[in-house]
């Protein structure tokens, strides 16, 4: 067994970071093939009938290897960004229960949630921003304009300058910070309904029935943000592929609405869905089971 942490230590704090970067690098850059058609086809809706097709065109003039363009900078991004929206989650979470009183953040859990995710995900996606700007621009480009994260990183500050890398950030929080409050609070209430139903506590169950609720709790919470923050993932990836350098967002967004319509904006949804639906119950399982290798509990249902 291992040694048991205590909570809401710097190790506890510590453990959450770190199971935070587990979940969230490998589970996205092992949907780059996935995302690598989907932000294709929400850029240039004309470019593939289907996603199969997408699939086809990448491997018969990019070779298998072509699926996987972007890797670097997801794996690198969503790590980073994984620790930040994980770790900092649970100590906006310990804070602000001890700022309103453990009684009211009880009786207010929902918004307790909520407030402790966004808070996060403002933070995580300063780091973040840069990764998913360089990815973008990398997917989006036929051929691709870089052959992995350093030369595209090299690439794009030459044309852009550092400044450049920010530019999706305004554009990223619309997406993101919505998509993690949904992600943790539905989270939050669904592990905690399933257990309320079940007719033993939550820490009868073996840890392998607890991280089997986590990820059924984190598919179903997928489902949920992606629909939600979809509409963001189109207009970040289309404003990082097609503004102008001296392009105010604003404009950009207005430009760009303007060309693709509001039914633009739901462009590739359902592989959308069965993307982020699959990548965060995954997020929530490797999550969940790293805590539990290093003494501390499940997620939720407390």
């Amino acid at each position: 067994m291992p040694e048991k942490i205590q909570l809401y230590t710097k190790d506890y704090f510590l453990a959450c970071t770190i199971g935070g970067a587990l979940a969230c690098g490998p589970t996205h850059s092992a949907m780059t093939p996935l995302d690598l058609v989907k932000c294709r086809r929400q850029v240039d809706a004309t470019l593939y009938k289907s996603n199969i097709e997408g699939f086809k065109s990448i491997i018969k003039s990019e070779g298998v290897a072509g699926l996987f363009t972007g890797f670097g900078a997801t794996f690198v991004g969503y790590a980073l960004q994984g620790s930040g929206k994980y770790g900092f989650y649970e100590i906006f979470k310990y804070q602000y229960s001890n700022l309103v009183g453990h009684e009211f953040a009880e009786k207010n859990k929902t918004a307790l949630y909520l407030a402790s995710s966004a808070s996060a995900e403002f933070l995580a996606d300063l780091a973040l921003c840069p990764l998913e700007a360089i990815k973008v621009k990398t997917q989006t480009t036929i051929p691709p304009y870089a052959k992995g994260l350093s030369d595209g990183f090299s690439k794009f500050v030459a044309k852009e300058g550092y400044a450049g890398l920010y530019k999706g950030l305004v554009p990223l929080w619309l997406r993101q910070i919505p998509y993690t409050m949904v992600k943790f609070a539905s989270f939050e209430t669904i592990v905690e309904s399933i257990y309320s139903r079940l007719d033993k506590p939550k820490d009868s169950y073996s840890s392998l029935f607890q991280t089997g609720v986590s990820f059924t709790g984190g598919y179903i919470a997928g489902i949920l943000c992606a629909t939600v923050s979809h509409p963001a993932d189109v207009m970040v990836s289309k404003i990082n592929s097609d503004r102008g350098a001296n392009e105010t967002i604003g404009a950009a967004t207005k430009r760009i609405y303007s060309q693709i319509g509001f039914a633009g904006l739901w462009n590739g949804l359902p592989v959308r869905i069965f993307m982020i639906g699959s990548l965060t119950g995954l997020q929530w399982l490797i999550y969940d089971t790293f805590k539990v290798s290093v003494g501390l509990p499940t997620t939720g249902g407390h």
